[in-house]
């Protein structure tokens, strides 16, 4: 183990690499310091889950909170990607004797085998965030949420309104509540299109009534979430919505080879913006803004903020989530569509509509 002013973890598989004072080896040393920030004595750092922290999604929204708190404040970051569940110990073993004065503890698996929740316990001295947690009495663990139904079920409307067949479909990496969050209130969006307009829509992939769908199992089986999307496809699905992380590739492959002018959407990032080499595909993507809650939180405890155990929940109408801008498909969303989901959203603001209600005739 080498010390530099804090300590910097070197060895074991899992820890792929920490930064400490050094700048990130995701990003390069600016030619120009003239707009830097003042150094600041704050060490931010996070923990991965299964996915690398490029996957264009989840976790490079969370490790970009982090750099852009480097970059505009001046803290010092470390951070450990993990290549399995296994890994979650080890690299938070590793932020804690780096040093750091909190870690973020990215996605819904570190609730496996209570891990975060025994972690936190141990270390009572340090400070962890958890994004997509919750908190069970730890004092030293504040959860970062989001009302990922809320912006799925928009974009439930919108794709049973621009969908042809009126039929989409949905699918998902694990059944966890942090997935079928999104399903849900995307199959209710749906549902209540068909309620508002009175035409039938049918949802492939998930029955909230029923908790069945179709589930990946994990974050990693491009050919399985293939597999699932050219099923749907064949059932007459031509708009999905992945809610598996990276695995929407596999579903823009399953669309390519098909032939067909199916579209999907995105999740937690706009994933035309990250990907535009797909950009032809992607109706909109349903975003979970986890970069600026990343930001937020540091910003707050690197100035003398006092750290918390309360819950940032994303929402509508804090702009925590939200969908995308349309992209390529701006004009063929009428009008008329465009006004009506920004009634509904404004409807789930007041709390006339919910998003977590199944609506009927």
């Amino acid at each position: 183990m080498n010390t530099i002013t804090r300590k910097r973890v070197l060895g074991g598989a899992a820890l792929v690499g920490v930064a400490g004072l050094l700048l990130s080896a995701c990003a390069a040393a600016p030619e120009d310091d003239t707009d830097a920030p003042e150094s600041v004595d704050y060490l931010a750092c996070a923990v991965s889950d299964e996915g690398s922290w490029n996957d264009k999604s989840f976790n490079q929204a969370a490790y970009e909170g982090l750099t852009k708190a480097k970059d505009e404040l001046g803290v010092e970051i470390a951070d450990a990607e993990s290549n399995s569940e296994e890994d979650f110990e080890p690299n938070l073993t590793a932020m804690v004797d780096a040093g750091c004065d909190v870690t973020f503890a990215v996605g819904f698996n570190f609730s496996i085998n209570d891990v975060i929740f025994n972690f936190a316990d141990a270390n009572a001295d340090s400070k962890f965030v958890w994004i997509d947690g919750w908190n069970q009495g730890q004092t030293n663990l504040k959860p970062i949420a989001y009302s990922m139904n809320q912006s799925s079920f928009l974009a439930g409307y919108l794709a049973a309104a621009y969908s042809e067949s009126k039929v989409i479909g949905t699918y998902g990496g694990m059944q966890i509540d942090a997935v079928t969050d999104f399903m849900t209130g995307y199959y209710n969006g749906a549902k209540y299109y068909e309620v508002q307009t009175g035409t039938p829509v049918e949802v492939l992939g998930w029955d909230p009534a029923a908790a069945t769908g179709d589930f990946v199992g994990d974050f990693a089986n491009t050919g399985l979430a293939k597999s699932i999307s050219q099923g749907q496809l064949a059932a007459g699905a031509d708009v999905i919505f992945p809610v598996a992380g990276s695995l929407f590739t596999a579903t823009a492959e399953a669309i390519r080879e098909g032939g067909t002018s199916a579209v999907f959407l995105g999740v937690d990032k706009d994933i035309a913006v990250t990907q535009p080499e797909l950009a032809d595909l992607v109706l909109t993507s349903v975003e979970k803004r986890m970069t600026q809650a990343v930001f937020d939180v540091i910003e707050d405890l690197s100035s003398g903020g006092e750290f918390t155990t309360d819950a940032y929940v994303g929402t509508l109408e804090n702009d925590g989530t939200a969908l995308s801008d349309f992209g390529d498909f701006d004009s063929k969303v009428s009008d008329d569509i465009k006004a009506a989901l920004d009634e509904i959203k404004a409807g789930i603001i007041d709390g006339s509509i919910d998003p977590l209600t199944t609506p009927s005739a």
